[in-house]
């Protein structure tokens, strides 16, 4: 197997923002800091769940130039550079490189959907542009298409493709793809209530928006299974259930910007067409967190 961009639990992290919608560095500074001091093994910054959608070339730069900055080597820092635009994409893996990004996260095209040819094509042409790894996303739920396992074979070989984040929901076509190229690339849970699944399968760990609020627990998790202590972590997972569906609730990121909130970290704020989390579903996640043993 290709060297791993990181093993175990990788936060997919919000970008926090002041109340006028502007970036808020300072709050991003101090997410950082208590990520790292949790002890994630890394960080995948400007992806879905922090709000690249929204962010303009200037502030998605400066976002992960910032946290590269703040981590120092620290952890993995892992951009999100995907695109619908594939020219866009390579010009974001280059910035994100140039910038000492240590990995881009590259998801399947939004709206501009190809074939699986055309997919091929793509992330072939992104990773020929970069200087450092490229982990694949399959999330179809996002952007309508999904890349089939079959699909992976050719992509695999790719010196300069490490991994797979893998949030099709689909156990069985997940399977295949560990069968097809497990033992060449590293394959990661894109779904937070797939961790252990995902893992007994061979995958080694998870990209997850549930440690945005339980780092260090969401480590804990993988290290178990890394362990050996399978009922360990698998009793974890499904301690996790009820507060990962509430995170799930409303469409990601609002559900953990209202949990981030609440836990003093950032403020409540989204970009449209993203809105505040509804208030019904607020307090159940709060419930939920308060369960966990967070104080909010």
């Amino acid at each position: 197997m290709k060297d791993m961009v990181f093993k175990g639990a990788a936060t997919a992290l919000i970008t926090p923002f002041h109340k006028d919608g502007t970036v808020d560095f300072e709050a991003l500074d101090n997410i950082i800091e208590l990520q790292i001091s949790a002890g994630i093994n890394g960080l995948v910054i400007c992806g879905t769940t922090g709000e690249k959608a929204t962010l303009n070339d200037e502030e998605h730069v400066q976002v992960l130039r910032h946290a590269v900055t703040v981590a120092k080597g620290r952890t993995p820092i892992i951009a999100g550079t995907g695109s619908n635009d594939t020219a866009h994409a390579v010009w974001m893996t280059k910035e994100a490189c140039d910038v000492g990004c240590d990995a881009v996260l590259v998801c399947t095209p939004y709206y501009n959907k190809t074939t699986q040819n055309g997919l091929i094509e793509m992330f072939t042409v992104i990773a020929d542009a970069s200087d450092k790894p490229v982990i694949l996303y399959n999330v179809p739920s996002r952007t309508g298409v999904a890349i089939e396992p079959e699909t992976y074979i050719p992509l695999a070989d790719h010196p300069m493709i490490a991994g797979i984040k893998e949030a099709n929901g689909d156990i069985a076509k997940i399977s295949k793809t560990m069968a097809y190229v497990g033992d060449k690339i590293a394959v990661y849970s894109g779904n937070d209530d797939h961790v252990i699944p995902i893992m007994s399968l061979g995958g080694q760990g998870v990209v997850s928006v549930l440690s945005n609020i339980m780092p260090a627990e969401t480590v804990e998790m993988c290290e178990r299974w890394f362990k050996g202590d399978t009922a360990g972590a698998a009793k974890m997972q499904l301690n996790f259930v009820p507060l990962v569906n509430a995170l799930f609730s409303e469409v990601n990121p609002i559900p953990v910007k209202a949990a981030m909130a609440a836990l003093g970290l950032c403020e409540n704020k989204v970009r449209l067409p993203l809105v505040p989390m509804e208030k019904a579903h607020e307090e159940i996640l709060l419930a939920r967190m308060r369960e966990q043993g967070l104080k909010v």
